[in-house]
């Protein structure tokens, strides 16, 4: 099961690519997994970087032109969802020590 911030990712690239609902969450996994990571367990800081450093190639290869700025848009688009706020309720390990070190 993937979290809400994986499924709002996934809308935001079907919306910016033209891909379908189903294209657009599979690159997105085949993005996140080259990464090591798991979308259940997906963090904003992690998903920032699929988008700039694995999701242009990824994009490439399936034939997306100008995929800096389909990244970019997506990129924005999360800047501004409130989705990225409820980050801070993340069980990842990464992110509770996170927190409790700024406590």
């Amino acid at each position: 099961m993937e979290t809400p911030l994986f499924d709002f990712a996934a809308q935001k690239l079907e919306q910016h690519t033209g891909f379908s609902q189903l294209e657009a969450r599979g690159t997105l996994r085949i993005a996140v997994k080259s990464a090591g990571l798991e979308p259940k367990s997906l963090t904003v800081a992690e998903l920032r970087v699929v988008l700039e450093k694995l999701m242009p190639g990824e994009l490439e290869q399936r034939g997306v032109k100008d995929t800096l700025s389909v990244c970019s848009a997506v990129l924005r688009d999360l800047e501004d969802a409130p989705i990225a706020e409820s980050d801070s309720d993340s069980s990842n390990p990464d992110d509770i020590f996170r927190r409790l070190a700024k406590a």
